[in-house]
């Protein structure tokens, strides 16, 4: 299976800080961001993702891309 993977505009690396060479994909309902630069990856599972919003944050609307 092809995961899809997408750049995080503007975003830095946390190891080797080289802006704009991190991309986020999905793997088993799993987020994972990694940098294309030096290879640092870091996950977060979906329920972490959940409890990160805040509590009076109103939300318009969520984008799926497919």
């Amino acid at each position: 299976m092809k995961h899809k993977k997408r750049f995080i505009a503007g975003a830095s690396c946390p190891e080797c800080k080289t802006m704009d060479t991190m991309m986020l994909y999905k793997e088993l309902n799993v987020e994972k961001v990694e940098c294309i630069e030096c290879g640092h990856k870091m996950t977060q599972p979906e329920g972490a993702v959940q409890a990160s919003t805040r509590q009076f944050e109103q939300v318009i609307g969520v984008f799926k891309p497919e």
